[in-house]
Formats: C-alpha cells, structure tokens, sequence
C-alpha cells in the first residue's frame, strides 16, 4: 500500500509546505513545561499565555524563526548563595515553539504576575477574483 503524502494530492497544488509545517509541529512538542493556554479574543486576535513564574523579563526569549514562535527561558544559576532546604518550584530552562499561518503577526509580549503574554494579530485576507483570459493557440 502507497502513502499518498498531503502534499501530493492533486487537487492540492502548492501545498507542500503546509505538509512540512504540520511534520514540524509534530516534532516541536516540548512536553508540559511551562502550562500555556492560546485564547482567541476576537476573530482576528489571539493570546498565548505561558506560566513563567519566577523568571525576569531578562531570563524570557521571543523569537520568530521561519513562521515559528520561538520562547525561551533561561534562569541565571545562584547555586552558591542560595541554600534549599526543599526546592519545588521548577527553574529549568525550557523551549516552547508556535507554529503561525502565514498573515499572523506578533503584535506584543507583556508579563503580569508570573505569567507571559504574547499577543497575535492575522491580518484580514482580501477576496480576489480573477478572470483568466483564453487565447486561440
């Protein structure tokens, strides 16, 4: 049995690279670290929202790469003034990607009380109607 590729469907022209998109989102998955919600505020605005407490702006990272939302976060080690008698809150590094449609923006990034905001804007696609003329071979 043959696996036809999303891509490679004929009624499909173009398309690859939205295969290639969905195969990146499949590997991009970075477990649970930091919980995150995506909201959708209006029909053109969203909000993703990462549980980042304990890490400063300065340890926070946005980045797009190639359509992909990059954010990272890296804490400076304190190790030598610090002494824990139990250490439960989690300051790993992490990497959580987003990949964004073509026409999706960053419009913002804010942090409120422990928690990253990072604000996406898609631009509204004009209606194009186009007449192809025929010409006599």
């Amino acid at each position: 049995m043959t696996k036809v590729s999303f891509g490679a469907h004929p009624f499909l022209l173009g398309f690859d690279q939205l295969e290639r998109l969905v195969e990146r989102t499949a590997k991009s998955d970075a477990g649970a670290y930091p919980p995150y919600n995506i909201e959708q505020s209006s029909d053109h605005t969203y909000r993703i929202t990462l549980a980042v407490a304990g890490f400063s702006d300065a340890d926070l990272s946005i980045t797009l790469e190639d359509r992909q939302l990059v954010v990272r976060g890296r804490q400076a080690e304190d190790a030598e003034t610090r002494v824990f008698l139990h250490r439960g809150i989690a300051g790993r590094q992490f990497q959580r990607a987003f990949v964004l449609a073509d026409g999706v923006e960053v419009t913002g990034a804010s942090t409120e009380n422990g928690l990253l905001h990072i604000d996406l804007n898609r631009a509204v696609a004009e209606s194009v109607v186009q007449t192809i003329q025929i010409r006599k071979g």
